[in-house]
């Protein structure tokens, strides 16, 4: 099992940038994949990016150019650093890590003010 523990939310003007960041700890040598999720008011959650084992990278295209996933060298904190945010941009951050089985951190507040 892994822990995840998510930090970086915050509120920010439209045009600003935050960074996110997940620290896994646990059986972390089984983590195949790690990256975020996140959920506005009243819509679905959505997947922003993902980062593999191997070090590839997947984006929405929604936050395409914008957000950009990372991780450190011990592969156990992922980042996600976001740039030119947007009012819509605005919701829940669930940090994931998959081993394969889906694990789920508790979730940062992003909110974006116009």
């Amino acid at each position: 099992q892994v822990q995840l523990v998510e930090s970086g939310g915050g509120l920010v003007q439209a045009g600003g940038s935050l960074t996110l960041s997940c620290a896994a700890s646990g059986i972390i040598f089984s983590i195949n994949a790690m990256g975020w999720y996140r959920q506005a008011p009243g819509k679905q959650r959505e997947l922003v990016a993902s980062i593999f084992r191997d070090g590839r990278t997947s984006d929405a295209d929604s936050v395409k150019g914008r957000f950009t996933i990372s991780r450190d060298s011990a592969k156990t904190t992922v980042y996600l650093q976001m740039s030119s945010l947007k009012p819509e941009d605005t919701a829940v951050y669930y940090c994931f890590a998959d081993t394969p089985s889906r694990n789920w951190g508790h979730g940062t507040q992003v909110t974006v003010s116009s």
